[in-house]
């Protein structure tokens, strides 16, 4: 299969992106692979990298977890390239752009840099959210684009997240305790009493993360201003 002539891929990028390609030749395992049976090892790798930072492992253990989530992106992208969508390049390049194109506060349009840049973390947000509504105007839902399949606690998470910098009420709050420790031991007692008595917490998490997203409104605790 002919491949596109090489973008501007460093030496490193451009011996790995080869690399690939000739195990998707040569490879009958890597060249059976699909995106769909890709999706395992995707999640897989970036849970890897988290317990690896979390767990405050070396240097050299991060590195080699971030290629294995590199990896996947390379073998998505090079499995576009066979069919003709897009190459590794297109990817970067996309990346490039937007990060551009959504970060206003630091980059002209052209790509040079601002003269000034925003002192507070809250400007940054405000500006990220305006140039989200401009390219999409139709997604009207802050909720839209959170991933279905992200963990219960994480899409309730990132859901008051985006409620908050949208103005919506939040659910009623609770007390918690002074520290993540603490805290991940009492959701961990919450689990096990769930469990003791015949419930499945993820479940019924993501099932109250469905009833909020689907009437914000319809809270006692507005967000914060």
């Amino acid at each position: 299969m002919a491949d596109p002539p090489p973008g501007p891929s460093s030496s490193a990028t451009a011996e790995l992106l080869e690399k690939i390609a000739q195990l998707r030749e040569h490879c009958p395992w890597m060249g059976a692979l699909t995106h769909a049976s890709l999706v395992e090892f995707l999640l897989e790798e970036a849970y890897e990298v988290a317990e690896t930072i979390e767990e405050g492992h070396p240097d050299a253990e991060l590195r080699g977890e971030l290629g294995d989530v590199l990896l996947q992106v390379v073998l998505h992208a090079r499995l576009a390239q066979e069919r003709g969508a897009f190459t590794f390049d297109d990817v970067a390049r996309g990346l490039a752009a937007k990060m551009v194109r959504r970060n206003p506060h630091v980059f002209r349009p052209d790509g040079s840099l601002q003269d000034s840049f925003p002192a507070t973390v809250a400007e940054i947000e405000h500006k990220w959210d305006a140039v989200k509504r401009a390219e999409k105007p139709e997604r009207r839902d802050p909720f839209e684009g959170i991933p279905r399949a992200l963990p219960a606690l994480a899409r309730a998470q990132k859901s008051l997240d985006r409620a908050a910098r949208a103005g919506l009420g939040l659910p009623p709050g609770a007390p918690v305790p002074e520290s993540e420790e603490e805290l991940g031991t009492l959701l961990l007692a919450v689990v096990r009493s769930a469990r003791d008595n015949g419930m499945d917490a993820e479940r019924a998490l993501r099932a109250a993360v469905r009833r909020y997203q689907n009437d914000p409104a319809d809270q006692n605790d507005p967000a914060p201003s």
